[in-house]
Protein backbone atom coordinates (compact mmCIF):
# COMPACT_ATOMS: atom_id res chain seq x y z
CA UNK A 1 0.00 0.00 0.00
CA UNK A 2 1.47 3.35 -0.78
CA UNK A 3 0.71 6.42 0.79
CA UNK A 4 0.76 10.64 0.21
CA UNK A 5 3.31 12.01 0.30
CA UNK A 6 3.29 15.03 2.83
CA UNK A 7 3.21 17.66 -0.55
CA UNK A 8 0.20 16.24 -2.04
CA UNK A 9 -1.61 15.90 1.17
CA UNK A 10 -0.94 19.50 2.07
CA UNK A 11 -1.72 20.62 -1.29
CA UNK A 12 -4.99 19.00 -0.74
CA UNK A 13 -6.09 20.45 2.57
CA UNK A 14 -5.07 23.88 1.42
CA UNK A 15 -7.69 23.79 -2.08
CA UNK A 16 -9.89 22.29 0.40
CA UNK A 17 -9.92 25.21 2.84
CA UNK A 18 -9.48 28.06 -0.26
CA UNK A 19 -13.10 26.64 -1.08
CA UNK A 20 -14.57 26.39 2.18
CA UNK A 21 -13.51 29.87 2.32
CA UNK A 22 -15.09 31.32 -1.12
CA UNK A 23 -17.97 29.17 -0.11
CA UNK A 24 -18.21 31.43 3.00
CA UNK A 25 -17.77 34.88 1.63
CA UNK A 26 -20.05 34.11 -1.50
CA UNK A 27 -22.44 33.20 0.84
CA UNK A 28 -21.92 36.09 3.16
CA UNK A 29 -22.07 38.98 -0.03
CA UNK A 30 -24.79 37.19 -2.40
CA UNK A 31 -22.26 36.00 -5.08
CA UNK A 32 -24.28 36.21 -8.33
CA UNK A 33 -23.27 32.32 -8.86
CA UNK A 34 -25.98 31.01 -6.54
CA UNK A 35 -24.90 27.60 -6.59
CA UNK A 36 -28.56 26.04 -6.32
CA UNK A 37 -29.54 28.25 -3.26
CA UNK A 38 -32.52 30.25 -3.03
CA UNK A 39 -31.39 33.91 -3.06
CA UNK A 40 -34.25 35.98 -0.51
CA UNK A 41 -35.68 39.22 -1.97
CA UNK A 42 -36.20 42.19 -0.17
CA UNK A 43 -40.42 42.55 0.51
CA UNK A 44 -41.48 44.75 -2.35
CA UNK A 45 -43.52 48.40 -2.25
CA UNK A 46 -47.32 48.35 -2.50
CA UNK A 47 -48.54 50.33 -5.91
CA UNK A 48 -48.12 53.92 -6.03
CA UNK A 49 -51.73 53.77 -7.47
CA UNK A 50 -55.10 52.74 -5.40
CA UNK A 51 -55.16 48.87 -7.67
CA UNK A 52 -54.03 47.17 -4.68
CA UNK A 53 -57.02 48.72 -2.75
CA UNK A 54 -59.90 48.64 -5.54
CA UNK A 55 -58.79 45.22 -5.82
CA UNK A 56 -59.83 43.98 -2.58
CA UNK A 57 -62.93 46.17 -2.23
CA UNK A 58 -64.31 44.73 -5.40
CA UNK A 59 -63.46 41.85 -3.44
CA UNK A 60 -64.67 42.42 -0.57
CA UNK A 61 -68.71 40.98 0.19
CA UNK A 62 -70.96 43.16 2.58
CA UNK A 63 -74.64 43.10 2.42
CA UNK A 64 -74.93 45.85 4.36
CA UNK A 65 -72.28 49.21 4.64
CA UNK A 66 -68.58 48.47 3.62
CA UNK A 67 -66.54 50.55 5.61
CA UNK A 68 -64.35 52.97 2.74
CA UNK A 69 -61.53 53.07 4.94
CA UNK A 70 -61.51 49.63 7.05
CA UNK A 71 -63.06 47.73 4.52
CA UNK A 72 -65.51 46.54 7.35
CA UNK A 73 -68.63 44.91 7.16
CA UNK A 74 -71.01 47.27 9.52
CA UNK A 75 -75.00 48.00 9.57
CA UNK A 76 -74.85 51.95 8.81
CA UNK A 77 -71.98 54.16 8.23
CA UNK A 78 -71.54 55.35 11.71
CA UNK A 79 -70.62 52.13 12.70
CA UNK A 80 -66.91 51.92 10.77
CA UNK A 81 -64.06 51.69 12.88
CA UNK A 82 -61.13 53.83 13.14
CA UNK A 83 -58.56 52.36 10.87
CA UNK A 84 -55.88 52.92 13.45
CA UNK A 85 -57.67 52.89 16.84
CA UNK A 86 -54.86 53.31 18.98
CA UNK A 87 -54.27 56.45 17.72
CA UNK A 88 -57.65 57.91 16.83
CA UNK A 89 -60.91 58.65 18.26
CA UNK A 90 -64.35 58.56 16.42
CA UNK A 91 -66.48 61.12 16.98
CA UNK A 92 -70.31 61.55 14.90
CA UNK A 93 -71.34 64.45 13.73
CA UNK A 94 -75.06 63.87 13.47
CA UNK A 95 -76.64 63.10 10.26
CA UNK A 96 -75.25 59.62 9.91
CA UNK A 97 -71.22 61.18 9.69
CA UNK A 98 -68.85 59.82 11.81
CA UNK A 99 -65.18 61.21 11.90
CA UNK A 100 -62.04 59.39 13.43
CA UNK A 101 -59.55 61.92 14.49
CA UNK A 102 -56.41 62.08 15.87
CA UNK A 103 -55.72 61.59 19.66
CA UNK A 104 -52.96 64.03 19.52
CA UNK A 105 -51.94 62.36 23.11
CA UNK A 106 -54.43 64.70 24.88
CA UNK A 107 -56.11 63.21 28.09
CA UNK A 108 -59.36 60.60 27.41
CA UNK A 109 -62.06 62.39 25.70
CA UNK A 110 -60.16 65.86 25.14
CA UNK A 111 -60.85 65.32 21.23
CA UNK A 112 -64.33 64.80 21.26
CA UNK A 113 -64.49 67.99 23.32
CA UNK A 114 -62.26 70.08 21.14
CA UNK A 115 -64.54 69.13 17.95
CA UNK A 116 -67.44 69.83 19.80
CA UNK A 117 -65.95 73.25 20.57
CA UNK A 118 -65.26 73.63 16.92
CA UNK A 119 -68.45 72.95 15.72
CA UNK A 120 -69.99 75.96 17.68
CA UNK A 121 -68.04 77.67 16.14
CA UNK A 122 -65.46 78.46 19.79
CA UNK A 123 -62.06 77.00 18.18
Amino acid sequence: MRSFSPVIYVLFCLILSASAQFQFFEQMFGGGGGGGQQQQQAPQNVRSDSSWYHGNWKDAHCSNFLCPHTLSCVDKPTHCPCAFPDVEEKAELGEGIAICASKGGWKEGETLRKIELARKGFL
